[in-house]
């Protein structure tokens, strides 16, 4: 269980080190080239806080599962 909980946490970790990577799509690249610098920032701020909503979403039902086995095992 210990080696599931540390690549657990390497994956958040890494994750979110992957929101300072400037990640977007080529249409929000070309979008983006069009805006200029700030607008650019913006929408590659809203990118990422958009990516980061399903991952807690996963992150939550997969601690809650986790819980739940722990009681599982208690029993």
């Amino acid at each position: 269980m210990k080696r599931w909980m540390i690549a657990f946490s390497l994956t958040v970790v890494l994750a979110l080190v992957a929101s300072v990577a400037e990640a977007q799509c080529s249409i929000c690249t070309k979008t983006a080239s069009q805006l200029g610098e700030k607008p650019a920032a913006a929408l590659n701020s809203a990118i990422i806080y958009l990516m980061a909503t399903p991952l807690l979403i996963i992150g939550f039902v997969g601690w809650r599962w986790w819980k739940g086995q722990q009681q599982e095992e208690e029993v």
